[in-house]
């Protein structure tokens, strides 16, 4: 009985509860989604990307359309080694150019990705320095403000101190 008690084998484990299953799996996923600079990269480029994807896609069915279309015509009208040749020329030449624009627009949205992202993270350090410049400026204006009601004070002090000693003067006289 002590060993159906102490569980056996498994004695000291402890069984998950029904809330703690559920509290690892979140602590498993991250906190928040993509960053508004992440989303705002992937909906600007996307398209873009996906317009270079379309029109490698149309190369290669062009060229292979074409190489079915053009290879009878050649061989029914033409010697047999010119047209072998040029049919080659231009499959090799569609297969080159379908994979050349698959490549480019994988290469642009790489690049201007990796651009958008730089230009991002680099956003709110120019801001922030901006920001502190600003307040360097005010402060340095409202100093020169002080510093000059002060200046304005003190003459403003000796006029008087020299308009009293002169009506003094006068009235003693």
């Amino acid at each position: 009985m002590a060993e159906l008690d102490r569980g056996g084998p498994y004695y000291g484990l402890q069984q998950p509860q029904r809330g703690q299953l559920g509290d690892t799996v979140k602590g498993m996923l991250p906190d928040k989604g993509p960053s508004a600079s992440q989303a705002l990269t992937v909906a600007t480029l996307f398209p873009l990307g996906g317009l270079l994807l379309v029109l490698s896609g149309l190369a290669l069915a062009g060229s292979v359309v074409g190489l079915a279309v053009a290879t009878p015509v050649f061989l029914l009208f033409s010697p047999v080694l010119v047209p072998a040749a040029l049919l080659i020329g231009l499959a090799v030449t569609g297969f080159l150019t379908s994979g050349a624009l698959g490549l480019g627009g994988l290469s642009s949205l790489t690049c201007m990705a990796n651009t958008a992202r730089q230009a991002f993270q680099r956003t709110p350090d120019y801001v922030e320095q901006a920001r502190l410049r600003m307040a360097e400026a005010a402060a340095q204006a409202g100093h020169k403000t002080q510093q000059a009601g002060h200046a304005i004070q003190s003459r403003a002090e000796q006029q008087v101190a020299a308009a009293g000693g002169g009506t003094g003067a006068k009235n003693s006289s």
